[in-house]
Formats: structure tokens, sequence, C-alpha cells
């Protein structure tokens, strides 16, 4: 017996390695979190779910107390009663008490996904029709562009719309911020990435501003949440998280791949466009 609950935990294991940072099939809850903002999303979010089932199993007993107790066939006499001062209190004050108990961890969860005082590097993503596009202001203000992989494209383990030519590159335990806007000639998008606790509107002519940390190196998928257009469900995120040392080897490499000319234009990327 010991044995088989050892190759179910190690099944488990290997099944929640496999699938960090993506969705699984059959899946109806959260993706496992990967980030601490998630985590605490995550919690606030099992928080209010146990609440809330306390709250309908309460009043669906109350109700069925209800109906059986003041039936008519339990009281051949109607009740005269037209109020009961503490009942009333009770109701108004019981339920204040809940939404205070709610918003003290919902207001602190706010405020740390404003909390922009300690940020270690900024990428901007531009939403286009339909591809996402990177800048890397504090790295040589290099750009690239991401766009879907075709399914022969896929290499083992890319899933299916959620891969792209380009991976967003990334350090691991540092606050990253993104600047996300849209074209200015095109549509509002939505940059998301579910694992992350991430999601943020790309507007155009607007620059809006979010951050994550990811904790464990690997690959980050998720899409535009926001409808678009008919290429709204072909504008995936990939990110790839990575050491430090790997992140810098990458930038220097990344500089030269997608070097830019004097007009600002980039000379070659890898869908070879000039």
């Amino acid at each position: 017996m010991t044995k088989f609950f050892i190759a179910i935990s190690l099944f488990l294991t290997a099944f929640s390695a496999m699938s960090k940072g993506q969705p699984t099939e059959w899946q109806i809850g959260f993706q496992e979190a990967a980030s601490p903002l998630m985590a605490e999303l995550a919690g606030l979010h099992d928080f209010i779910f146990w609440i809330i089932t306390f709250i309908t199993i309460f009043v669906f007993v109350l109700l069925a107390y209800v109906c059986v107790k003041f039936s008519a066939k339990n009281n051949k006499k109607p009740s005269t009663t037209t109020h009961n001062s503490l009942l009333e209190v009770a109701w108004t004050v019981i339920p204040v008490i809940i939404l205070v108990v709610i918003s003290i961890p919902s207001f602190r969860l706010l405020y740390k996904q404003n909390d922009f005082s300690n940020i270690d590097i900024t990428i901007k993503a531009t939403g286009y029709t339909w591809y996402w596009g990177y800048e890397y202001p504090d790295h040589g203000d290099f750009a690239f562009d991401a766009f879907m992989l075709d399914e022969s494209e896929l290499e083992e383990g890319q899933p299916r719309l959620l891969a792209t030519d380009n991976a967003l590159v990334v350090p691991i335990n540092k606050n990253i911020k993104m600047q996300i806007t849209s074209d200015p000639a095109g549509v509002i998008h939505s940059w998301a990435m579910p694992s992350l606790g991430v999601k943020m509107d790309a507007i155009p002519g607007r620059l809006n501003e979010t951050y994550f940390n990811i904790k464990e190196p690997g690959m980050y998928y998720g899409q535009c949440s926001e409808l678009c257009g008919p290429g709204h469900g072909f504008m995936p995120i990939m990110i790839k998280a990575v050491s430090d040392d790997e992140f810098s080897t990458w930038v220097v490499e990344a500089q030269e791949e997608f070097a830019k000319d004097d007009n600002n234009n980039i000379v070659f990327d890898t869908k070879g466009n000039n």
C-alpha cells in the first residue's frame, strides 16, 4: 500500500512539472502558481470560496427549516409577528463583518499588484494584429516580434496554439515590469499570463503597467484575452524564465540578432523579414 501511494505521489509530481506554466486537459481550476502574486491570488480565491460555500449551505438549510417549521401543516394559526429587532440587527451586522473580513486581504493584494517600488527590469509589450512585439529598453533597446508557431513547426513538448517563434526571456527571482500598449492604428488587446496572475489591457495610445516575479526556470504560456478580431485566438505569449547568467548571455546574443539600423528598423529577425 505504501508503494502505491509513493507511485501516485511521483506521478502527480511529474505531471505537475510537465504542466507547469500551461493549461492541461480537463482543467477546471487555476494553473499552478508560478509567481508570489499568483499564489496570493489563488489563496484569496480559496478563502472567499469557503466563505461563499458556508453562506450558501447556511441559506439552503435555513430555507428548508423555514419551509417545514412555518408550513400550513405545522402552523394551523398563522403567526402575527411583525418584526424582530435582534434578528434585523444580526442580518445587518453579520454581512458587514463578512465584507470587512474579505476586504482586508483584498486591499492588501490590490496594493501589491500596483507596487512598483522595487523593479529590476522593464520590458515593453505591444499588441499588433495579431502578434506581440517586445522591447528591452534597459538592455540596449533591442526589439523583436513573436509569432505563433504552426503545428508543423512545433518542437516536442511545445503546446499547440501557445508556442511562438521568439520567447520573451526573463531572469528568475527578479521583478519584471511590463509596459503594455497596442499599435496606435490597431485595436484593444490584453496581455494575460494565468500562471503569473497577470492580465493587463493593451490599449492604443495608452501605456498600462503591471509586473511579475517568476521563481522557477521554465516555459510559461499565455494568450491575448481581449476579443480583438479574427486572429484573436492566435496571439500566444511564451515566456522563458532563466538564471541570471543565462539571461546575460541571451541579451548579448539578442542585441546582435535583433540589431536595428539608423532608421530604428530591425535589420533581421527569425522570420527573415527586413
